[in-house]
């Protein structure tokens, strides 16, 4: 993802997530953050139909990532463009030697808790009231790499 994408990016959050979605500031401040962050974009004729975000704390062997965000514009969702920005993300994940991967994802979307578990993740626990405003909570995830 480049700054070129962010106003696409925030157009898609709106779509996707409503009052939670993130800011143009947002993702300003995720770009900037260059040594622990990366981002991939999904496009179709050079118009942003999707993205993802990873973050990688630490260092080898303990280094941690984190999915900071999967969107894909709802016209393009059950085409697969979100399992392979995530393997994308997997694959970053493994270059950077994190020895694990995690992912906080809303307990009413049963479509993306199943992708992540044909990925390999499992359920770690719920985080009560996580997203806001709406306060639903989220179910965190992890899978070793």
């Amino acid at each position: 993802m480049r700054w070129w994408h962010i106003a696409a990016a925030v157009k898609i959050e709106q779509e996707i997530f409503a009052e939670e979605a993130w800011t143009a500031a947002g993702f300003w401040s995720e770009l900037a953050q260059r040594q622990t962050r990366y981002y991939r974009v999904a496009q179709h004729d050079e118009e942003l139909i999707g993205y993802a975000g990873l973050c990688v704390y630490g260092e080898p062997p303990n280094a941690q990532a984190w999915v900071q965000n999967i969107a894909v514009r709802k016209a393009w969702q059950g085409k697969g463009i979100g399992a392979r920005l995530l393997d994308d993300l997997l694959d970053e994940a493994v270059r950077r030697k994190a020895a694990d991967i995690w992912l906080e994802v809303a307990v009413d979307n049963a479509h993306a808790q199943r992708i992540y578990a044909r990925r390999g993740f499992e359920p770690m626990g719920i985080r009560k009231g996580y997203y806001q405003p709406s306060n639903t909570d989220a179910l965190t995830m992890r899978r070793e790499l």
